[in-house]
């Protein structure tokens, strides 16, 4: 596959799409009891065929099922994991948007078992993906990161893990078996999202970790083995790329600060083939930790943002490519929105045209800056 033509694309999209209004209420339906399973999973197929149809419609390379079958964009995958467990409690957690503070749940999780993967969790809704596609399936999946980030070093079980080098190996372990299936199932364009990395990146955040226990600092170290661990026998036509974020929750964000604190690590120990970078606002920093970039990796410039409809000014975004120039060659740069559309069944507050037109933005400004 000539460079030019392997992921991350010029214009590319970090993967979740606005779910159909008509999705979510047989969702509810099904949790309910009102529905089938199986009308769901036929209403799924048939959601994921059109938001396809959208994305090569308007000139996208790398295709995704726009997440439609899960919740969110990690736990679907992380509570499949063996070694896992849950007292059925649910954790606030604030997120912060334009209007102000939004509230956000998630699970309580303890690891009090080796961690595994007892069955592909993923395999089945790629190789759907596979099937209705005429140019490359992207899959998304959670970061191994993210599982520490869920649980952290007191929801460890010390006799199971009374060091946390056989948690990294068993987590590593656990994911080169799910990517293995996934490239016998034809996979060639992998991402691992990852909000844990740019998390450290907010001194606030880094202080709450501290209360509970944790060395911000150690927790970069532990990410980067897990990561190393999970693509040392990466097959060389397998794209993988990450995607680092400060929260996305109906158009709302949890973390701020520029990338700087963690970019040497990242860039020059993390082994992806691209980042994909969230540069949509002042939230974000400015471009200058872009010089850690090495020469064989691609970042995808996340200038467009998916949390408002209103759409950016192709000049602007030039502009904004120049700035970032000072830093990273331009022929290393791709752009693409800065976040999914909906990282959550809920969906950020913007409508399917308008997501339309951003992914379109994204097309047409890679046309005219690298043709």
């Amino acid at each position: 596959m000539a460079a030019a033509d392997r992921p991350p694309f010029r214009a590319d999209h970090v993967g979740s799409l606005l779910r159909p209004g008509a999705l979510k209420a047989l969702r509810d339906d099904v949790a309910a009891g009102r529905a089938t399973a199986g009308a769901l999973r036929a209403a799924e197929d048939a959601a994921i065929r059109d938001v396809v149809a959208l994305q090569e419609s308007v000139g996208l390379q790398g295709i995704t099922d726009g997440e439609l079958r899960r919740t969110s964009w990690h736990m679907d995958f992380l509570t499949q994991l063996g070694g896992l467990t849950s007292e059925g409690k649910a954790i606030p957690v604030t997120f912060r948007g334009r209007d102000g503070e939004v509230s956000f749940t998630r699970p309580d999780l303890a690891i009090t078992a080796r961690v595994s993967r007892p069955r592909p969790i993923f395999v089945e809704p790629f190789a759907f993906l596979a099937s209705v596609v005429s140019r490359t399936p992207k899959l998304t999946m959670p970061s191994p990161s993210m599982l520490y980030t869920q649980v952290g070093r007191a929801n460890i079980d010390r006799a199971v893990y009374p060091d946390l080098d056989a948690f990294a190996e068993d987590t590593a372990a656990a994911y080169r078996a799910e990517i293995a299936d996934l490239y016998a199932a034809g996979c060639r364009y992998l991402q691992l999202d990852d909000v844990s990395l740019a998390y450290l990146c907010d001194e606030s955040l880094r202080e709450q970790n501290r209360a509970m226990g944790d060395d911000p600092d150690a927790q970069l170290r532990l990410s980067v083995t897990m990561i190393r661990g999970v693509l040392r026998d990466k097959p060389k036509d397998l794209a993988v790329c990450t995607h680092l974020c400060r929260g996305n929750f109906r158009s709302s964000w949890r973390a701020q600060g520029g990338y700087e604190r963690v970019a040497e690590t990242i860039f020059s120990e993390l082994p992806y083939d691209g980042f994909f970078l969230e540069f949509d606002d002042a939230r974000s920093g400015d471009f200058s930790p872009l010089r850690f970039v090495p020469k064989q990796i691609r970042v995808v410039l996340g200038l467009v943002t998916s949390k408002a409809g209103t759409l950016e000014s192709k000049d602007d975004l030039k502009r904004r490519l120049d700035e970032a120039a000072k830093y990273v060659p331009l022929e290393q740069m791709c752009v693409s929105p800065q976040c999914g559309f909906s990282s959550t069944v809920e969906g950020n507050v913007l409508t399917v045209d308008e997501q339309q037109a951003k992914l379109a933005l994204c097309v047409e400004l890679a046309h005219e800056v690298w043709g």
